[in-house]
């Protein structure tokens, strides 16, 4: 797929994965918006890398609906969903657990992707096309001790991916699912600031080098899930 004049939304787009994405977005000639809840960091993220900010949440209907409209308010299409909002928290071994932790990690992690991804798929149909890329991880893969609230939320994002290929192939859809190792982002930090760069581990940008790569596949094909390792992160 050319990328230049595609329309893409980042959920998540504040720092991280969803910035580098965004930034990788702009550079190729598409015209991104992104997405996040604290509005300095959006806004910062947003003049870095020349996308469109909008203040919003994923986890809540409305800010969804919200995101949706102004696309279409102001683009007329879609053509790219990057479903990368999404935390960690309640690490606690099994016995240790609450519903409180597992609600919040949930309700971003699954429910807005999953109403996130339906906003996106309605419109890709009715255009007979579309790419929906869920951010993943290794935890979908494999679970951990004290990982029950974060590993299977992306276990379910995992199977809805699955599912959403099925449902939206018919209509030209592509739903590709990523599944980053340790990557040195802010995520599992209170203060949103990413970590420093560490030689032997991940960084967004192999991420999102590797996001790119498979969206500008022709749209006749499409890789339905990849994992990213460090080549040696010991």
């Amino acid at each position: 797929m050319e990328l230049k004049n595609q329309v893409a939304l980042v959920t998540g787009g504040s720092n991280g994965i969803g910035k580098e994405v965004a930034r990788q977005l702009v550079n190729a000639g598409a015209v991104v918006y992104i997405t996040g809840r604290n509005e300095e960091r959006l806004n910062a993220a947003a003049a870095e890398t020349k996308a469109t900010g909008v203040l919003s949440d994923v986890s809540v209907q409305k800010d969804i609906d919200h995101i949706v409209s102004t696309i279409m308010e102001n683009e007329g299409r879609l053509d790219i969903l990057i479903n990368n909002a999404g935390f960690g928290a309640g690490w606690a071994e099994i016995g240790n657990l609450n519903m409180e932790d597992m609600l919040r990690v949930y309700q971003t992690n699954v429910f807005g992707a999953a109403m996130m991804g339906q906003a996106a798929a309605s419109i890709f149909k009715d255009q007979k096309s579309g790419n929906i890329v869920n951010i993943g991880s290794t935890a979908s893969l494999k679970g951990y001790a004290k990982g029950s609230i974060y590993a299977s939320s992306k276990f379910a994002l995992r199977g809805l991916s699955q599912c959403w290929q099925a449902d939206l192939r018919p209509y030209n859809v592509r739903v590709m699912h990523v599944n980053p190792s340790e990557v040195t982002t802010a995520f599992g930090k209170t203060d949103g600031l990413p970590r420093d760069e560490v030689a032997n581990k991940l960084r967004p940008k192999e991420i999102a080098d590797q996001i790119l790569s498979q969206l500008r596949i022709d749209n006749r094909g499409f890789v339905p899930e990849v994992t990213i390792w460090a080549t040696n992160p010991w």
